[in-house]
């Protein structure tokens, strides 16, 4: 089935946008299909995948009012702790046995509630975690909208190479997902014959004069080009220390990843005015006239949902949030599993909740059918 419009964009990564004009019908008789959705509601991230699920629930629907299915939302806010996440995906199966999962948010959460996706049969479908160690060849009910880190490599390694430089630094987060991008990079930096003398770990828990150190070690060496890969939160602390340091000033070269790059617009004043001459890379979507009411409709529900945050604008993961209920409630609608239930084995002593909660019967269908569902 093909939607009515979509958006491509071309620069770094390709992300199919849908944009539907609404109509007044709506089918009364569908059948509710329990979805789970966990995300950190404390970030600006979380806020805004929130508010384009839910217009993308509405604007779906409105389009599709012969569907005999119909998505129904249970949102949970895990923050960003990994125990916190696992124990809201395990309450939505065993309370609401939800047929898919979306999210969560963050990559390390999704290593945990992938297995609890594959152990259950129920897909996890992220729009947010980038890290490539994740892979769905590893952990088939893991399903990933968005781009991969390792996809911003070549642009990285395009600008280094135009500039001609012939060692660069990773200063990177110890974490699930700042890590996981560090071997492939050293590859892409290889590859064009640029060297790694050294690789820069700062622990996300890291204090201002534990960061500061670091920094000062960096200063000590002969490169000056530094390629940041970081949650944000780290990134804007790292910025603020580094130009303290004097460290973003005349003949040093910093390069930000997306991650940081797409969410310059909700950072605070003083982090910016310390990032001045920063590079980054981002995803691009094209100017047209669909995305730009869809902003702007984006924009007044924001921020009559959240009228205390300024300077956030939507993003590439607030669009592969929007993008990934149409992939959703179609593959619901073609895979048939109104009146599917969980196979559930006899209560036993000292059993675990994921072996009360049991197996979706409609998993292997439904993991099938959302790799199947295409737009163009």
């Amino acid at each position: 089935m093909n939607p009515r419009s979509s958006f491509s964009i071309p620069f770094l990564y390709i992300l199919i946008c849908l944009f539907i004009t609404p109509s007044m019908c709506q089918n009364v008789t569908a059948t509710e299909i329990d979805v789970g959705v966990i995300l950190d509601l404390d970030t600006y991230i979380g806020k805004m995948c929130k508010t384009c699920l839910e217009m993308a629930i509405g604007d779906f629907y409105s389009d599709h009012d012969d569907y005999t299915t119909r998505l129904v939302l249970h949102t949970r806010n895990a923050t960003s702790n990994p125990v916190v996440a696992t124990s809201a995906a395990v309450e939505l199966l065993k309370n609401y046995r939800v047929k898919a999962i979306l999210g969560p948010q963050q990559s390390r959460q999704a290593d945990f509630i992938a297995d609890i996706g594959n152990t259950t049969q129920v897909p996890i479908i992220s729009f947010t975690a980038t890290n490539p160690l994740l892979s769905h060849l590893e952990i088939p009910y893991f399903i990933r909208m968005a781009q991969v880190d390792t996809s911003q490599l070549n642009a990285i390694a395009a600008i280094v190479k135009d500039v001609k430089w012939r060692e660069i630094v990773p200063i990177y987060e110890r974490s699930h997902y700042g890590s996981g991008i560090i071997s492939y990079l050293a590859d892409a930096m290889q590859g064009i014959g640029t060297r790694i003398p050294y690789r820069c770990g700062i622990s996300p828990s890291a204090t201002d004069d534990q960061i500061l150190k670091e920094l000062h070690k960096l200063m000590t060496m002969q490169t000056r080009v530094f390629i940041v890969h970081m949650l944000p939160n780290l990134a804007y602390r790292l910025f603020l220390k580094a130009n303290e340091a004097g460290m973003m000033r005349k003949g040093y070269a910093w390069i930000v990843t997306d991650g940081i790059a797409n969410l310059l617009s909700s950072m605070d004043s003083n982090v910016i005015n310390s990032m001045q001459g920063v590079v980054g890379v981002k995803t691009y979507p094209p100017q047209t006239k669909e995305l730009d009411q869809f902003t702007k409709r984006w924009e007044k529900r924001f921020h009559d949902e959240y009228p205390g945050t300024n300077h956030v604008q939507l993003n590439a993961f607030g669009l592969g949030a929007y993008d990934s209920i149409s992939a959703l409630a179609m593959a619901v609608e073609n895979a048939d599993i109104a009146n599917s239930q969980f196979s559930v084995p006899a209560i036993q002593d000292n059993m675990t909740d994921l072996e009360i909660i049991g197996v979706s019967e409609s998993g292997p269908k439904l993991l099938q059918s959302v790799l199947k569902t295409k737009f163009t």
